[in-house]
Parts: C-alpha cells; structure tokens; sequence
C-alpha cells in the first residue's frame, strides 16, 4: 500500500526550528510546505535556507490543505494560541517541549485537540534514543529490582549573551521557568519515564551566574516516588565549562548509568546473554551529541524519529508515543519543584 505524503508548517524560526526543518527533510513521506514568524523577514530568511514558503499570516498558512502537521516552534509560553489556531483547522500539531508554562494552559491544548480528533505530539527526542529504550525495556522486564535510586544530573553552561539573545529568554512569561523548564526538562522526563509517577518534591533554587534573570539558573529537588523510590535532580546553567546529562537508575539487582546516549555502567546481578553486547555498543557516544555548553550542540537524529512517530500514530489512529498527556507529566513535576522552591516546603503531586 502506497504511504501517505504528509504536508508540514512550522511556527518559529529560531534554532530549534531548523531542527525541525531538517528532521521533515531526511523523511522520505514528508514535505515541509511553509513556515510563520510575526517577523516576515526572518520567516523569509528561513523559507530560503529549507526550501519553503514564507507566510505573511498564519491564519493564510493554516488555511493551506496541503499542510497536515504543524510544528510549534515559538516560545514555551506562546504555544497555546498558535496550538488552538492549528486544531481549529484539524492540524496535527508537534509542540516543542514544554508542552506550556502551566498546567491550565497544557490541558487547553489536550481538551481542544481531544475534541477536534486531532494528535498532539510534544517533543521530547531523548525517549527515542537507543540507549534509554534499552533502559527502559530492562526496567519494564524487572531486571533492577525494587527500584532504589533515580537521579537526573544537567549541569550545563549558558552564556550571558545567550539569555539576552530574545526578550522572552529568562521570563516566567514566555519562558516558564529557568534551568529545569528548559534544559532539564528532557531529564525530568525521561526520570519519570523510568522510575514511575512522582508523588511529591522539595527544591531548592538560586540564581548564581545569572542573577539579571528572572528564573532560576540552578536548582537541585529531592524526589519521592509513587513505588517508594527516591531521587534526586541537579540542573543548572550557571557552571563552567559545563558537561554531558546524565542519569542514574539504581535498584535491589541492576545500576545503569547514561550520559548523553552512551552507557557508562550496565551492571545486573543476574546477568544476560547480551549485556556484554550492550556494554561494547553503547559505551562509546553515539551521533546523539549534546548541549553543554552550545545550545546548537545536538543531533536532530531524535526529532525525526519523533516526527516518524506521529506520521506512524496518524496512519494507524494510534497514539504519539509522546501524545499531551505524557508531555504533561514533565510540566507538572517541573511546577512543582517551583511552588517547592518558592515555599520552602514539600510539594505533593495529585
């Protein structure tokens, strides 16, 4: 049976956005059709450098019955609106994580696309990777144990100019938190992924380097899982030089360790066949890369498999591995570890 070509939009043109554009590309049934930026100019730039059209309006772009898919590529806190416009005309929509800055503004999106039959899908390329599907099947066949330890660690660096770069960079706002909503976020997700729903947080934050933002540049949370595990998160954008994300998952019979997308402990007391083979394939990093120091240090190797994935959810009317619901869960913690930090005190999580 011959596959259907699926026709996409983008909303943005900053970095993130080219990733997109260059996933579409390296996918044999997609075509990117056009592009929208409140700044015609720099949607004009972007339509040149990936072959496409630049929209003086969205409305005109989303009116285009060619185009099947939208990415949403704007700023965290102004995905909602383009989101709404996109499901009002039976686009499906791939929204950059996070999802929204808040959980009201995260179930508009859920409800509207729920009730107009159309997928949501929310970027979040690290559960794509090789090395954490690995990790994440040795844990769904019980090979850990009881679950003892789960900690996520992203201690990057980030530039001055970088927060000064666009308005929005550093807002509550348009950016919906600091270090944790938007470089830790993939970690937080993929934390939860692992080790099961979070049943309360206590965080800790500051602003170290970064002291002209409003958000945090550093926070570090104890986390309190459902099954009775417990973990902890460090993330910060405030140190030098900065170095590979990295997760730790640590249970009664099995450790594993990753960093970026390379295994750097694979340890179980009751051994496999395979584990060696494991071992040998994944120490070495892969082509995944990383964001340390460079905001433009990683692959777009994990959106286009994303992206292949919500073309495949579309053709079977099954759900993006990544649907609303699942890239809520990230939002809810991250909120969470905020109201804690505010607070000083322990945050449960319904």
């Amino acid at each position: 049976m011959k596959r259907k070509n699926f026709g996409f939009g983008i909303i943005g043109t900053g970095v993130i956005a080219h990733f997109h554009a260059k996933a579409i590309v390296e996918i044999e049934n997609a075509k990117l059709i056009g592009v929208f930026n409140i700044n015609k100019q720099k949607a004009d730039l972007f339509a040149g450098t990936h072959n496409c059209i630049a929209y003086a309006t969205l409305d005109e772009m989303l009116r285009n019955p060619e185009i099947d898919i939208v990415c949403i590529c704007t700023p965290s806190g102004l995905h909602l609106e383009p989101a709404l416009k996109a499901i009002e005309q039976k686009k499906h929509c791939i929204i950059e994580k996070p999802l929204e800055v808040t959980l009201e503004r995260c179930d508009e999106i859920i409800n509207a696309a729920e009730k107009a039959s159309v997928k949501v899908g929310v970027i979040f390329p690290s559960r794509f990777a090789e090395v954490n599907q690995l990790l994440k099947n040795a844990l769904d066949q019980n090979r850990f144990g009881d679950l003892v330890l789960g900690d996520a660690y992203v201690k990057w660096s980030r530039s001055a100019e970088y927060y000064k770069s666009a308005a929005w960079r550093g807002t509550w706002k348009h950016d919906g938190g600091g270090a944790v909503m938007n470089q830790g976020i993939h970690s937080v997700d993929l934390l939860q992924w692992f080790m099961g729903p979070v049943k309360s947080v206590q965080a800790f934050a500051a602003n170290i380097r970064h002291r002209d933002i409003e958000v945090e540049d550093t926070l570090v949370a104890i986390l309190k899982f459902a099954n009775g595990a417990v973990g902890t998160i460090e993330c910060s954008t405030a140190v030098f030089p900065g170095s590979a994300k990295r997760i730790e998952i640590l249970g009664t019979s099995g450790t594993a360790v990753v960093e970026e997308n390379s295994l750097v402990k694979w340890e179980f007391q009751n051994q496999s066949g395979e584990d060696e083979l494991f071992r040998v394939k994944h120490m070495p990093a892969d082509a995944g890369g990383g964001g340390a120091s460079n905001p433009t240090g990683i692959s777009f190797t994990g959106h286009q498999r994303q992206i292949e994935d919500m073309l495949h959810a579309i053709e079977t009317g099954e759900k993006p591995f990544v649907d609303g619901w699942e890239g809520r869960k990230s939002v809810e913690i991250v909120l969470a570890m905020y109201e804690s930090a505010k607070t000083w005190s322990q945050v449960n999580i319904a």
